[in-house]
Formats: C-alpha cells, sequence, structure tokens
C-alpha cells in the first residue's frame, strides 16, 4: 500500500491530489486547492509552502509527484510556476518524501492515452478511474492525474526493473 501525494504547482493556486495504491487499485483519498492571497511571490511561495506542509501532515503520505514546469511563451510565468513548484517541494523533501516529476505530456498520457489532452479529459478519466461521484475542482484533477501517473509509472518501472534484474541474473550464471 502507497499514499501518493500529487501536486499541480501554480503561483496563485495550487491543486493536489492523494490517493491509495494497493496493488492495481487506486483509491481517492482527497483532493483540494491551495489558494494564496498574498500579493507578493515571496508571501505567496509561504502560503503553497505552509499549505502543502499541511497536506502532507494531514495525509501522511508515502511519496510525493509534482508536474514539470512547461515553458510556455511568457517568461515570467514560467519563472514564478518554477518558485511555486519549489516551494511544495521543499515542504516534501522537510518531509522527507522522495519527489518524482513528471511532463504534462506523460501525465496526459497515463491517464488519458494521448499526450495532446485537454483538461476536460483529464478530469473525465480522473473521475472514471477513481470513480469519483463528481468532479473535482480543475486544479485538483489535474493533482490528481499527476498521483495517477506517478502510481502507473511507478509500478511500470518496478516491473521493468524485476524483467530487467532477472534477466541479467540469468544471463550472467
Amino acid at each position: 500500500m502507497t499514499i501518493i501525494l500529487g501536486i499541480d504547482p501554480g503561483s496563485r493556486i495550487t491543486g493536489y491530489g492523494v490517493i491509495r495504491q494497493v496493488g492495481r487499485n487506486l483509491e481517492y483519498l482527497g483532493s483540494g486547492c491551495i489558494r494564496t492571497s498574498a500579493e507578493d511571490i515571496p508571501g505567496r511561495l509561504k502560503q503553497i509552502y505552509a499549505g502543502v506542509s499541511e497536506v502532507i501532515t494531514q495525509f501522511q503520505p508515502d511519496t510525493f509527484a509534482i508536474e514539470e514546469v512547461f515553458m510556455g511563451k511568457n517568461a515570467s510565468s514560467a519563472l514564478k510556476l518554477g518558485q511555486a513548484r519549489g516551494s511544495a517541494i521543499v515542504a516534501a523533501v522537510n518531509a522527507d518524501l522522495p519527489v518524482s516529476e513528471y511532463a504534462a505530456r506523460l501525465i496526459k498520457q497515463a491517464v488519458v492515452g494521448t499526450g495532446a489532452a485537454d483538461k476536460a479529459q483529464v478530469q473525465h478519466m480522473v473521475c472514471s478511474v477513481l470513480k469519483l461521484p463528481g468532479k473535482p475542482q480543475a486544479d485538483a484533477a489535474d493533482a490528481l492525474a499527476v498521483a495517477i501517473c506517478h502510481a502507473h509509472t511507478h509500478k511500470t518501472l518496478i516491473a521493468m526493473s524485476g524483467k530487467a534484474s532477472s534477466a541479467r541474473r540469468g544471463r550472467y550464471r
């Protein structure tokens, strides 16, 4: 059993999603948004850090997954997003959580089946995979998608490493 905290970072709204992975099954534990009210970036970063720390304390996750920065046309926005990510990552590292980072296209691929999926498709598949009765907020759904991506990717990497190591053992005997 593994509890995964997924984060969709943002300087104004940071989404979080928490799931439990038991074998192949994924179970929804909680989700929401950390909304910053500070006008200045340092104040927002402090609120993000405090909010993520509170979520970590509440859910006691085993691992932490976060979306990587997407470099769009606006460099200033990308820098602010990077700072928000850093604030969330520091909260995870301070709680001694392993941190995994995933590109947006990989997250969409893992959840929807195509890296070009839109937010509505991601939201729909998150509801379907986790058997949610209603749609979570967009940022929370994105964070749950990060957690689902981690569950699928981590499981695949473990399976591949097991096969690779057994193949190596057989070859070198």
